[in-house]
């Protein structure tokens, strides 16, 4: 179960810590949120799940107790040593793989690469969460399914659909990979410190044939998306000779006028445009 506010704040009392806002610091305060990310997952049993940002260890604990191997990543020194003292046992069995470590510079944390499928459940700190969304799609080994506590803003731009104001080059990645599966609304009293945000419980499924752009491609399209609001015709003017080639004959080949804007592509287009590329990292 999740800690009530009290004891939350009686815990981090104890542990001579304060919420670090930089690093997205808000503590899931209701049990039922616990118990509709584990609903929302559905997992298979055992399956290995990865954890960003355990902090206390609520959600890691329950998923322990399910049965799952949880290789979990965390950042902060005092919050690793609490997790340590409290999940021990679990550590000492090899059940639960916890590292000290930016998520974003090591986004799946110690899961072997060798492990192809596995489940992402995460209260994802929101100061990281495009970040290391992006680490996990270049990572070459995406999760089965993800469950995430995001910002409701950060949702809706990772599922904004072409030609809408919120598309985006991480849209784009992240829609080639997988596909939405349910939300849920989570208000601001169910964290401490309660964000300034509305908060969503996303989940998302591995699409049967993801397409993962490779890093060439993903610096491309993000090269574009900069300049959202000007044509394709005069963004592709700016790409070396070779470059302007292979994007002319993949406008053409799509029916994709010149005087179109980047947000007009639909993620299917994108991916026509990164098969022309030979794959590379």
């Amino acid at each position: 179960m999740a800690l009530s506010p009290s004891a939350t704040i009686d815990l981090l009392r104890q542990l001579d810590h304060l919420p670090n806002k930089k690093l997205g610091q808000n503590f899931l305060i209701d049990g039922n949120l616990v118990e509709k990310s584990i609903s929302m997952a559905a997992l298979p049993p055992g399956l290995p799940v990865l954890e960003i940002g355990p902090g206390l260890g609520t959600l890691t604990e329950r998923l322990l107790h399910l049965g799952h191997k949880v290789y979990a990543v965390e950042i902060d020194r005092r919050l690793e040593a609490h997790l340590r003292q409290r999940l021990g046992s679990f550590i000492e069995s090899e059940q639960l793989d916890l590292l000290r470590a930016d998520a974003v510079k090591s986004p799946t944390g110690n899961l072997p690469a060798s492990i192809s499928d596995y489940a992402v459940v995460a209260n994802l700190p929101y100061a990281i969460s495009s970040a290391w969304m992006e680490g996990v799609l270049g990572s070459g080994n995406l999760p089965i399914r993800m469950v995430m506590m995001l910002q409701k803003e950060a949702t809706e731009r990772m599922l904004a659909p072409s030609g809408t104001k919120a598309y985006n080059a991480l849209a784009i990645f992240l829609q080639a990979c997988f596909q939405s599966a349910g939300t849920h609304a989570v208000p601001g009293q169910c964290f401490h410190p309660a964000p300034a945000v509305d908060s969503v419980l996303l989940r998302m499924d591995r699409l049967p044939q993801p397409f993962v752009f490779s890093r060439p491609v993903r610096l491309l399209i993000r090269r574009i998306f900069t300049q959202r609001r000007k044509q394709l015709g005069s963004l592709i003017k700016k790409e070396p000779e070779e470059l302007r080639v292979t994007l002319l004959t993949w406008l053409e080949r799509n029916a994709l006028c010149p005087t179109f804007r980047p947000e007009t592509v639909t993620v299917s287009q994108w991916i026509d445009l990164g098969k022309s590329f030979p794959e590379q990292e």
